[in-house]
């Protein structure tokens, strides 16, 4: 990822954890209709805008159909990148098939890993944070079981009404996929991102961390000048981070 660097008086912008769609369509509704709010509160002094994850509930590219729905997110975020605004989004753990459409239809570039890249300066490592550290084994494994080609390729070949119902229903209803167990702070000793981000600062200067996935809005010194940032969700919390080029900060967004 290159490195950015954007004027006074511009913002760059961290969100994650929407998970549109969740538990229905039309009680994820209201949520969605916010988060476009949002949008349009922080397009004026956008530099940057950095979606880290899990945006949708379930959402999986077959070869000619995606996932019905999000037109006003979709539409939104079009018209932002249309307006000369750069999106970039990371993939979480219910996004995980991404695969061109964002790239080709929105102008949003897609990144499957965590990316260190330098934003005025400052060493940034950001990613959505699933499956890094020592914890988060239930998912780790079910993520070979997802990633793997021959997976995606039966999955591929279920009828798309089929295969989204189903996936959706494991979403809302499995624990381990959606994140209802682990969303209360652990302490800093058994959070596995802080452990993660510990053993990076052991061989690299980073001063922020920003992750998605805990579901829980995190600002934890892990140094002098070094900042874990959790930036919470869009489902109960509606924080988000904002980097105004000297300092990073968790927001809430109550309009």
């Amino acid at each position: 990822m290159e490195n950015i660097s954007f004027e006074a008086g511009k913002k760059i912008y961290f969100s994650s954890d929407n998970h549109l769609g969740a538990p229905t369509f039309k009680e994820s509704l209201p949520r969605e209709k916010k988060f476009i709010a949002w949008l349009d509160f922080v397009k004026k002094d956008a530099a940057a805008i950095f979606l880290m994850g899990d945006l949708f509930d379930f959402w999986f590219e077959y070869k000619t159909v995606v996932p019905k729905g999000f037109t006003r997110t979709l539409g939104k975020l079009a018209e932002l990148t249309d307006a000369g605004i750069p999106i970039y989004y990371f993939v979480g753990n219910h996004d995980l098939w991404m695969n061109g459409y964002f790239e080709e239809e929105l102008n949003i570039p897609v990144y499957h890993k965590p990316q260190q890249l330098s934003i005025n300066n400052k060493q940034f490592f950001i990613g959505h944070g699933d499956g890094l550290g020592p914890g988060d084994l239930g998912f780790k494994r079910m993520k070979k079981v997802f990633t793997n080609p021959l997976a995606k390729w039966f999955f591929r070949w279920l009828h798309p009404d089929l295969g989204v119902r189903l996936a959706q229903h494991l979403s809302v209803n499995n624990k381990i996929i959606s994140g209802d167990a682990d969303a209360t702070f652990l302490g800093e000793d058994k959070e596995w991102l802080i452990q993660y981000c510990k053993r990076k600062l052991e061989t690299d200067h980073y001063d922020y961390f920003i992750f998605g996935h805990r579901h829980l809005p995190l600002e934890i010194d892990l140094k002098e000048r070094s900042k874990y940032i959790n930036l919470g969700d869009w489902v109960q919390y509606f924080t988000y981070a904002v980097f105004d080029g000297n300092e990073l900060k968790l927001e809430t967004f109550s309009k």
